[in-house]
């Protein structure tokens, strides 16, 4: 199969309104069950399990078995960012908002979300020009964690360093923000910052989706830590 014939047949897996719904929800880096994206993208079960092979067969996700459970979620970062990518280039959207909770949780992910396994829209992106202006981070060479950003995430947020240097993934990067079309931080230093705001409960997951909220230690912590604007 030729370079052209691979990029159309990728872009045919996402040119379906339910596999795209089924590939933002994975966004939040968890793994779902097949009638849990059913329910989510409004098809019916049988419907939606034919949409997830046609994405497994296509390697956007994979399947994950725990005792007599299936479940299924993106294959890695790499396909997290692609979708990510594709999702800041649409333009703003001009579809009608169909009733208060529909406007409620769109609100709610502008506000704060998981992009995969790090946090994006507008306390993500206030996260990271916090993190610019104390000199934790270096945006004016590309995307990188300065000495001082190392120090800080492993002194004052106790993270492992080993587990910063470990993985094949960049330290740290860019992510474009398709909410705020502006760079938020991605990479492993991202997603382990993610993991320890949630453990430690300065962020929490706002229902069973991608949307967290700042909790009012979390604000309490980040305001001694950073100069973090209100998100609210």
């Amino acid at each position: 199969m030729n370079p052209a014939t691979e990029l159309a047949s990728l872009a045919a897996l996402l040119a379906d309104q339910t596999r795209a719904a089924i590939c933002l929800a994975l966004l939040d880096g968890r793994a779902w069950t097949a009638g849990e994206l059913a329910a989510h993208a409004g098809v019916a079960p049988s419907t939606a399990t034919e949409h997830l092979h046609r994405l497994i067969s296509g390697g956007l996700l994979v399947e994950r078995r725990q005792g007599r459970h299936r479940y299924v979620q993106l294959a890695g970062p790499a396909v997290a960012q692609l979708i990510e990518d594709l999702a800041a280039h649409t333009g703003p959207t001009r579809t009608p908002v169909r009733g208060l909770r529909e406007a409620t949780a769109g609100a709610a992910l502008r506000r704060g979300r998981t992009c995969y396994d790090h946090l994006a829209g507008r306390l993500g992106v206030a996260l990271t020009d916090a993190m610019t202006a104390a000199g934790l981070l270096d945006q004016t060479g590309g995307f990188a964690l300065t000495p001082a950003g190392l120090t800080w995430l492993t002194d004052e947020l106790g993270l492992d360093p080993a587990e910063l240097r470990q993985s094949r993934r960049p330290l740290a990067r860019g992510c474009l923000d398709w909410t705020e079309r502006r760079q938020h931080l991605a990479g492993i230093a991202g997603a382990e910052l993610c993991r320890r705001l949630l453990d430690n409960r300065w962020v929490a997951r706002v229902g069973s989706g991608r949307a967290v909220r700042i909790t009012p230690s979390g604000k309490s912590e980040l305001g001694r830590l950073l100069e973090l604007p209100d998100i609210d």
